[in-house]
């Protein structure tokens, strides 16, 4: 899509837009793991997220709660959840469920409902000289983002938790292509009051 086609469907969304009065933006994101202790010391130990606190045991076993305010198993239950702060991102709220039809599988990039989590680092080099000294799966290695979204110099890469989780480095030091010129851009940790 080139850039006035980008406008014009921006400009379009935002004159049918009725936000939710008061959205400030993401608090957190939330995502299920296997292993809630192995996933606190992925982020923790690896990425450099800070852990902290820890929720739960949460179960209802006889009424509906789970069914009723989260779409699972009435018989869902939720062993232990941790909150954790990654730099200048949103938080994370890691949960560990136990649930009688629970999906025991990640989700590929291509299926419904799959997410990744996309981390900015300052020399993409360097982090996945990082990752792959600790035994971390790379995928593909570092590729261009140059012409793809990101101006010179811009590089990006896709890798794989311990347990499957597909995450993603980013880097683009002289900006994205789309930028110039715009008073409103994308959130970037590097400046993340604009």
């Amino acid at each position: 899509m080139d850039r006035s086609a980008m406008d014009e469907r921006r400009i379009r969304v935002d004159e049918h837009a009725r936000p939710v009065p008061g959205l400030r933006g993401t608090e957190h994101v939330g995502f299920t793991v296997p292993d809630l202790e192995e996933a606190i010391k992925f982020f923790v130990e690896v990425l450099g997220c800070e852990y902290f606190y820890d929720l739960g045991p949460f179960r209802d076993d006889d009424g509906t709660w789970f069914a009723d305010n989260l779409d699972t198993h009435p018989r869902a239950w939720i062993p232990r959840a941790a909150l954790l702060r990654c730099g200048h991102g949103s938080n994370f709220e890691i949960f560990e469920f136990e649930a009688p039809d629970q999906t025991r599988s990640m989700p590929r990039m291509s299926d419904w409902g799959a997410v990744h989590l996309a981390f900015y680092v300052d020399d993409m080099d360097a982090a996945l000289a990082d990752l792959e000294r600790r035994g971390i799966r790379i995928l593909g290695g570092a590729k261009d983002g140059a012409g793809v979204e990101a101006g010179d110099g811009s590089k990006f890469a896709h890798f794989l938790s311990p347990w499957g989780m597909i995450l993603e480095f980013v880097s683009f030091p002289n900006g994205k292509d789309y930028m110039a010129g715009r008073d409103r851009v994308l959130w970037h940790p590097l400046n993340p009051s604009a």
